[in-house]
């Protein structure tokens, strides 16, 4: 876990064969109930926050920010978010759900890159329709009997989201408006910066390590290793990798 700052604040180790998706709530709760914290907010990409675990923070009173993946939304919310969405740069709707509030931002850039990625799916598709192969079950592609044909309904379905990018919370506007809620969701690539630093110039990983306690006591080395360098990094405004070349030399 960190600050919106990237700076360090908690860490937890599971076993490797446990699932992802049961492991933020119990990391959560201890970090509320050890320091005491009243108004808490998780920001989180889709992967690590399914139906179950938004419920679980409900229940608890803990605000949540999330991902949406708007492939999956029911076809009247599409409809809703269609009609609604201006296609202008930095527009953005909120809709009211049954759980929550949908969040739903437009970008040119986006659109863009989701055009050519479409596009480039839309090509394969077509090439598999006309040399048909057992191994091959693409995005755009769908089966009727023996026949392997397009998926236009999809195909129209991810038109519409072409450029629109959708994030769940249960904040109110008055407590945060759609450009804070968006905001904040895009600072979570200090988490993929934290484990960047943590892998590639820490060198973070239980090397040489079979036992629970020295993985553990290594792992906290790490962390530590890790607090010192974002604390550098914050008040040098220079990255840790360039930090230690200097004072190298």
């Amino acid at each position: 876990m960190v600050s919106k700052e990237g700076f360090p604040i908690a860490y937890e180790i599971f076993a490797g064969n446990t699932f992802e998706g049961h492991t933020i709530i119990p990391v959560i709760k201890n970090f509320i109930k050890k320091n005491g914290v009243k108004d808490f907010t998780v920001v989180a990409d889709a992967a690590m926050i399914s139906t179950e675990n938004v419920q679980q923070l409900t229940q608890n009173n803990i605000n949540y920010i999330v991902g949406a993946r708007l492939g999956n939304i029911a076809a009247k919310l599409l409809d809703t978010i269609d009609k609604k969405i201006s296609r202008e740069d930095g527009r953005s709707i909120r809709i009211e759900t049954d759980n929550s509030y949908l969040i739903c931002s437009y970008s040119s850039v986006r659109y863009r890159k989701d055009l050519y990625e479409m596009n480039k799916q839309i090509e394969k598709a077509k090439q598999v329709i006309e040399q048909p192969s057992k191994s091959k079950k693409l995005k755009f592609t769908q089966s009727k009997g023996e026949q392997i044909m397009l998926n236009d309904a999809l195909i129209e379905k991810t038109r519409k989201l072409l450029g629109i990018k959708g994030y769940y919370t249960n904040l109110n506007e008055s407590k945060a408006d759609n450009a804070t809620v968006i905001k904040r969701y895009h600072e979570l690539y200090r988490i993929e910066q934290a484990f960047r630093i943590s892998k590639s110039d820490l060198q973070t990983r239980p090397i040489f390590h079979y036992k629970e306690q020295p993985i553990k006591l290594h792992i906290l080395i790490c962390f530590i290793a890790l607090v010192v360098s974002k604390h550098i990094e914050l008040r040098t405004g220079i990255s840790i990798r360039k930090f230690v070349d200097e004072s190298k030399k």
